[in-house]
């Protein structure tokens, strides 16, 4: 006769207390506003275009700067927070984001637009900052991960959501005051979220701490950060492509060097040299570059199609781009049973999903009728968002999960980095393509299908990094050696 088996209970599962709540109210809704406005921006990018009249390099720095600007202040602003306090440097940085919207909505000229997107990325980048440190400092354990997956989650979801309600506001205004109406939208969202922060988030934690932003380091980052964009913004002969390449990689070299000697040194550089021992950490934050660069460029690309290309109005655009919407928060907030079925595997099988609906996207574009054209794109769309709904968040728990212990202070802020570099990056580059190629009255199908491939190719090597970065966390997991940081060990 067989024994019956013993159940083994779930350990419970924490709940947050209501400080806790309201203090993840805050972040969450801090996170939203920033991140929203890129993606409502999309939309609006032909309207602006022609209220400005702005070139195509314009555009790409009115696109591109926000997230440049974004990623290098992150890492400043947590170093900042970490000595004298989050919640005045929160507050500081939402303010500024919101005040420089207004000027955003108000410009008449591309060049005030341009600085003052660079401005809103500073804000941006500092609010961030401040967000993960704070989730950081208040939770932990379970109500950590949760909390910073629910961060992950909302930035997915305000990304998702910025087409819709960007064509939802230019249908209502019209295309001359719609696109000013899209940066307005931060205004009220931004006072209200002000409000929330000094009546809920903890007081500032005084700390004798000296901040040590490396600068250098910074510097040498921005600097790389533009030679890999500016080619792409005025493209240069093949001897000035030549260029870039040798000045990118002497300041990768000079990047590398710098940051070594500075942790020598007694420093804590801007990138530390454990988080680029660790192979996952590492490897997995090459996925979330690849994923979230070729994610807005095609979202990008997408919406400028719809509208020059197959001239559908601002709201039929984001009729086309809603089930991407849809699907993410779908799949977002059902990931967590799926990963706990397949585990790692999940992110490699979400990438590969978003890389094939790119491939497809631009293949459906290029050869099918005009007429149903919108519905199989919106088809698409709907597999595109639920790929990423899957796999955003998960990869970041995957990535922090390996961070080396004496850097998983900034591994957060890091990851996030590197991802609105590449952002910056992808956008400035995959944009200016598809605006050089439809000048003056060129092929926006064959313009599109380039793109389309080109992103396809990035989400592509996500699915490598992904797929090497399982194998390396599963050594670690068995005890296999590898050439990674001592004391980390991954869960499967």
């Amino acid at each position: 006769m067989r024994r019956p088996k013993t159940r083994i209970a779930a350990a419970p599962r924490e709940r947050f207390d209501a400080a806790g709540r309201r203090v993840l109210l805050v972040c969450v809704a801090g996170g939203f506003t920033t991140l929203l406005d890129q993606s409502v921006l999309n939309t609006s990018i032909p309207a602006l275009r022609e209220s400005l009249h702005a070139q195509p390099a314009h555009l790409q720095w009115i696109v591109a700067g926000y997230s440049l600007a974004f990623g290098l202040a992150l890492i400043p602003g947590g170093r900042l927070g970490d000595v004298r306090g989050r919640k005045w440097l929160f507050v500081t940085g939402l303010a500024l984001f919101t005040l420089v919207s207004l000027v955003s909505a108000t410009a008449t000229a591309p060049e005030v637009l341009i600085a003052a997107r660079l401005l809103q990325g500073v804000g941006a980048g500092l609010v961030n900052s401040q967000m993960i440190g704070t989730l950081q400092d208040v939770f932990d354990g379970q109500l950590r991960a949760r909390a910073l997956g629910m961060y992950a989650v909302t930035g997915g979801l305000a990304f998702a959501l910025g087409p819709p309600i960007g064509g939802a506001v230019l249908a209502a205004a019209g295309p001359e005051h719609g696109w000013r109406l899209t940066f307005l939208l931060n205004v009220p969202f931004g006072l209200a979220t002000v409000a929330l922060a000094v009546r809920h988030l903890p007081r500032p934690r005084p700390s004798a701490r000296h901040a040590d932003l490396d600068l250098v380091g910074l510097l040498l980052v921005a600097a790389l950060t533009l030679a890999l964009m500016l080619p792409f913004v005025q493209p240069p002969g093949w001897t000035g492509w030549l260029a870039f390449v040798a000045v990118a990689v002497l300041l990768l070299g000079a990047l590398a060097w710098w940051q070594r000697r500075y942790a020598r040194s007694g420093g804590h550089p801007l990138i530390h040299p454990a988080l680029t021992r660790s192979a996952p950490y590492a490897l997995g934050t090459v996925t979330a570059m690849a994923q979230f660069g070729s994610s807005l460029a095609a979202g990008l690309v997408l919406t400028m199609f719809l509208q020059d290309g197959l001239g559908l109005s601002p709201m039929g655009a984001a009729l086309v781009a809603l089930p991407s919407a849809v699907a993410m928060g779908v799949a977002s907030a059902l990931a967590w049973r799926v990963v706990q079925r397949f585990g790692r595997r999940t992110v490699t099988a979400g990438m590969t999903g978003s890389a094939l609906v790119m491939l497809a996207s631009g293949l459906v574009a290029h050869w099918a009728p005009a007429a149903v054209l919108p519905w199989l794109l919106a088809l698409l769309q709907l597999f595109g968002g639920a790929s990423i709904g899957v796999m955003g968040a998960t990869n970041q728990a995957y990535v922090l999960r390996h961070a080396p212990a004496e850097a998983a202070g900034v591994s957060g802020a890091i990851l996030q980095m590197a991802q609105r570099i590449a952002a910056a990056v992808a956008v400035s580059a995959l944009s200016g393509v598809y605006l050089r190629q439809t000048a003056g009255g060129g092929d926006h199908r064959s313009a599109y299908l380039a793109t389309s491939v080109v992103c396809a190719a990035v989400a592509a090597l996500a699915v490598l990094a992904s797929v090497f970065a399982g194998r390396r966390a599963a050594r670690e997991a068995t005890g296999e050696p590898v050439a990674v940081s001592r004391g980390r060990t991954a869960v499967r």
